[in-house]
């Protein structure tokens, strides 16, 4: 099992659990995977991001790599920019929506795709095989200043019409987008009001950005504007605002998104892929237009196993990580983004009116723990758990997973009753706590 990689690649708070010893290890271990490599790399905006990136592209040279540093580029503009160089892998220093203290490492094949987990557990059992090169089979460095403006060029390539009136507010999260995602609407003649564009002090996510869609809401009301959309710190997620002040997640702009697609007739075998997370109410409402949900794990890497291993072209998660496989190898908040615009533009109507799902009432709590391992396999929150799934029985659902980046377990609980659905959180919630500080401990 691998113990540095998580759900979405390596993930810590930079310069503690996630050092620049860890980052020399990973690139040099792909040296190891491949000989002489061609590594593409960027990063966000964070802080970090140099002393990550730095001791990420040492490793790779040290084994004979070379790197190609494409510097501040959201992570879905890496995975394009890695099948279009024909790298053998890509690289991107992020922590996505982690608070900026964090930072991460995630890896992208030759085809722009996230590793899985078998690949990554290989990687990682090969962090103390150190391979060191000489003379001249050590490895170089080029920096490409050409990645943002081809990766745009990509993005314009996905819309298919001009978005000319319509009025798009778009928070930045003070991350990757802060540059190509106000330019491309504006390419195509959008009415933009951008906000956290500002990358000066690298305070990435602080209070901005998909988690904190407050600012959003705001900016839409008062700017009377058609749409908002807030992005992650690498720009692999997105939510959205409708007109009306009222937020459309991942799930929602995958109903809308599924719809028009299969109009088009681009909806391979009207089906499309979600999450264990994904509300029972989307589901409903996207078997009742005729298209079916799978599930897959939580993750967008899993999404995307499964969209290829049942030839879908539309997934993603609730969170807003979003998967158009036809025109993108990974989740893309920028290019979700367009696409929703596309469907209001060719469609006419608002996205409130093309949001005319319905989804039931979901709670969902985080909660900080001291050993998330400890907790999520305790048999007393196990039994706790099962319990409540009989309470709900097939009108609702419960899940409670350890996250895959942080030191949190993550608590969900959904039904047609608001109330009941917070309860048995509140309930489950308050176990977990109780856990964490050393009661219902399993023998």
């Amino acid at each position: 099992m691998a113990v540095y990689f998580g759900t979405d690649g390596i993930r810590g708070v930079a310069n503690n659990s996630l050092t620049h010893d860890i980052a020399f290890k990973c690139g040099n271990a792909l040296t190891i995977v491949k000989e002489n490599p061609k590594v593409v790399i960027c990063k966000d905006t964070r802080i970090s991001g140099d002393v990550i990136l730095s001791a990420m592209s040492v490793g790779i040279m040290c084994g004979g790599g070379k790197v190609v540093n494409c510097g501040i580029l959201p992570t879905a503009g890496l995975a394009y920019i890695t099948k279009l160089y024909n790298a053998d892998f890509g690289v991107v220093i992020s922590a996505s929506h982690n608070p900026f203290e964090y930072n991460g490492i995630k890896i992208f094949s030759s085809e722009g795709i996230k590793l899985t987990e078998e690949q990554e557990e290989y990687i990682e059992n090969l962090f103390n095989k150190i391979n060191l090169k000489t003379g001249r089979e050590i490895g170089s460095l080029d920096c490409d200043n050409n990645a943002e403006e081809i990766y745009l060029n990509h993005l314009l390539g996905t819309v298919k019409s001009d978005l000319k009136g319509l009025r798009v507010v778009l928070d930045c999260a003070c991350g990757a987008s802060y540059k190509v995602a106000p330019a491309v609407f504006k390419k195509l003649n959008c009415t933009v009001i951008e906000k956290h564009t500002d990358i000066i002090n690298g305070t990435i996510n602080d209070n901005c950005g998909s988690l904190y869609p407050e600012t959003l809401i705001n900016e839409v009301l008062s700017n009377k504007a058609d749409i908002g959309f807030a992005f992650d710190g690498d720009s692999d997620r997105v939510i959205a605002c409708d007109e009306k002040g009222n937020l459309v997640d991942g799930d929602k702009l995958i109903y809308v998104l599924a719809k028009h697609m299969q109009k088009q007739g681009r909806l391979k075998g009207n089906t499309v892929v979600g999450t264990s997370h994904t509300n029972m109410g989307i589901e409903k409402s996207l078997n009742n237009n005729g298209i079916k949900l799978l599930r897959a794990d939580i993750g967008d890497k899993y999404v995307r196993e499964l969209m290829d291993i049942k030839s879908c072209v539309l997934g993603g998660e609730q969170s807003g990580h979003i998967i158009i496989s036809d025109i993108g190898t990974t989740g893309d908040g920028i290019l979700s983004a367009l696409q929703v615009c596309s469907v209001l533009k060719e469609s006419g109507k608002s996205i409130s009116e093309l949001n005319d799902c319905f989804v039931y009432p979901q709670v969902n709590i985080n909660i900080n723990v001291k050993d998330k391992f400890v907790v999520i396999n305790n048999e007393h929150l196990q039994n706790i758990v099962e319990e409540s799934r009989e309470e709900l029985g097939k009108d609702g659902r419960v899940m409670v997973r350890a996250s895959g980046t942080e030191p949190k377990i993550r608590v969900m609980a959904e039904c047609k009753d608001k109330k009941m659905a917070k309860d048995i959180a509140d309930k489950i919630a308050a176990i977990v706590k109780d856990i964490s500080d050393g009661k219902y401990l399993s023998e």
